[in-house]
């Protein structure tokens, strides 16, 4: 303890942190990276796999389920009608007015060259090469196997004469990860696949669990190899904190974990929630978290260090919809430049919109309009520079607190016996004896379930949480707090709202997230102010950093001390739990 109060913090975390890797998976992008690093890497969290032949049949089916675009007309009204709401408290013109002013389109020519006045508005991008060198067998004269390598070497046992002429050099790559999946033509033979979805593994019938815990562990093991440079045959040296959003339910959860031990091979986990981990990010110990992430918002109230599972709230919505409503918005005043662009089909197109979203949108009164430049790709074809001006950049980030307006998209529901899998993640783990892993240190095997008995009454949480489709984030914030029940502790949180995520970034979300809750608080309750605090931390990866404080914190030392978690070819000891 001593040690601890005279300790320089970034001493302890290079000595502490040099072999925690901190995970934090999330439906659009995973952060990963040593405890002891200042920033996490950061990746769509997403994979191409090549399909064989020409089944275009298949990867549109999957290319439709993962990009659904559908509105119904009902959504189609509603959404209208949240418009003019938004138009009407921001004193812009309402839909039909501004269809009345504008008889002709408002976009302007194509031009070369980029938006000289904000950098983050440059979404060009090439086509990922999907072409890999390949070890090229072919036969000598005599008959003797000729093997190239991939330095262009020929290699033989006896003969020199080529009778047959090698296998073409090049072939496709079997998957292709992150940001490069996003920017592979549709013309190549690839499908692109999300494991994760709104806050939850993508199963449904044309994704079966098996495909999504591969995909997974092949994404994860990928950004390990590449990214961080960590061997398998080294992880067993290496624990691992997961930082796991609220959405996730147990069995989510445990199938992580499996990939974590038994697929990866760390050599210890443990689990924690983003809205304790964002708290500590931020050095808080009271707080209401509101993570607006690109697919699930979701809201949680800590106290003490400790979360409250009964004022977590989850919103099916986040920065992917904003940047849908943005679509949306310049289609019907029809300055979307060109007809070659799709960013509902096209992922490349996709990635270009959210950049444009991130540059562009932010909340403020009045008309707010901006000339921006539109790139279109097209196989064959330079990029082509599209200036055009963009309409109503304050209305889709209003979205957030008027959600009809997202016209939210509906997924095939998964297989009815997956998410209603009700079995105790920890029961049949407890009281079983397993063998020890040969290359497991001493220190870090109990035996049996040593060690594990503090366990044995640990509370579980149902922790699919019911989603709130149609209540705003003002109104999920207060009820989250309200939820308490007590009012030193209600004061408390709504002085102290955290917002975290990409999205928090958006200008003018802090005052206007300020203003409507204080409005949303119910006229017999006594609380008259709300503060939203400024995050100490990059907000898009505070999560991430407060699970490498929470893992570098003697508390946790001791979790991971205690709880290990092994793998060898069967399951053999999960012992830590969200709450």
């Amino acid at each position: 303890m001593d040690y601890l109060r005279t300790v320089n913090p970034s001493q302890l975390i290079g000595e502490r942190g040099s072999n925690l890797v901190v995970i934090n998976p999330g439906s659009a992008n995973i952060r990963v990276g040593f405890a002891h690093q200042q920033v996490p890497i950061s990746v769509p969290h997403c994979i191409a796999r090549h399909v064989k032949g020409s089944d275009k049949e298949s990867r549109l089916t999957l290319r439709d389920q993962l990009l659904n675009s559908q509105v119904t007309p009902d959504q189609h009204l509603e959404r209208e009608k949240a418009y003019d709401n938004i138009a009407a408290l921001l004193k812009i013109p309402f839909l039909d007015e501004e269809d009345a002013n504008n008889s002709f389109p408002r976009k302007l020519g194509s031009i070369d060259g980029y938006n000289p006045h904000n950098s983050r508005s440059d979404s060009t991008f090439t086509w990922t090469n999907v072409m890999e060198k390949k070890t090229n067998t072919c036969l000598a004269t005599d008959g003797t196997v000729i093997k190239g390598s991939e330095d262009g070497l020929i290699k033989k046992s006896e003969a020199i004469d080529v009778g047959e002429p090698c296998p073409d050099e090049y072939t496709y790559k079997k998957f292709i990860c992150g940001e490069d999946a996003l920017k592979i033509s549709s013309t190549e033979p690839y499908c692109l696949h999300r494991p994760i979805r709104r806050g939850h593994f993508n199963v449904s019938q044309h994704y079966s669990p098996q495909q999504v815990f591969g995909d997974l562990y092949t994404i994860w093991d990928w950004i390990l190899t590449e990214k961080l440079h960590l061997i398998q045959d080294k992880r067993y040296l290496y624990s691992v904190i997961l930082v796991v959003p609220e959405t996730f339910d147990n069995r989510e959860i445990k199938e992580m974990l499996s990939i974590v031990l038994r697929d990866l091979e760390f050599g210890s986990a443990v689990v924690h929630q983003e809205g304790l981990a964002a708290a500590f990010g931020n050095g808080l110990s009271t707080a209401c978290v509101v993570n607006i992430g690109a697919e699930v918002t979701s809201v949680i109230c800590i106290e003490d260090g400790a979360a409250l599972p009964t004022t977590s709230m989850i919103l099916p919505y986040g920065g992917v919809d904003i940047s849908r409503c943005l679509l949306w918005v310049q289609c019907h005043h029809q300055t979307w430049p060109v007809n070659s662009t799709d960013p509902l089909v096209k992922p490349i197109d996709m990635v270009m919109l959210n950049k444009i979203k991130e540059s562009y949108c932010q909340i403020r009164d009045g008309e707010f309009d901006a000339v921006a430049i539109v790139h279109s790709y097209e196989e064959g074809r330079p990029v082509g520079s599209h200036k055009t001006r963009l309409s109503a950049l304050n209305v889709p980030p209003m979205g957030l607190f008027y959600p009809t307006l997202f016209a939210l998209e509906e997924f095939p529901p998964p297989p009815h016996t997956w998410f209603l899998d009700s079995e105790d993640m920890l029961e049949d783990t407890w009281h079983m004896d397993y063998t020890r892993r040969p290359d497991m240190p001493d220190g870090l095997y109990y035996g049996g379930n040593g060690g594990l008995n503090m366990w044995d009454n640990y509370p579980l949480y149902q922790t699919r949480l019911k989603k709130e489709v149609n209540l705003g984030l003002a109104e999920a914030i207060t009820s989250s707090i309200l939820s308490t029940g007590r009012l030193d502790l209600q004061r408390k949180l709504f002085v102290s709202i955290q917002l975290i995520g990409g999205v928090a970034l958006t200008s003018g979300l802090v005052a206007t997230v300020e203003e409507r809750v204080l409005h949303s608080i119910p006229s017999n309750e006594a609380i008259d102010t709300v503060e939203v605090l400024q995050s100490r931390s990059e907000p898009s990866f505070v999560t991430w950093k407060g699970g490498a404080i929470l893992g570098i914190l003697d508390i946790s030392r001791d979790v991971l001390d205690r709880c290990l978690l092994f793998w060898q070819h069967t399951w053999i000891s999960l012992s830590c739990f969200r709450y």
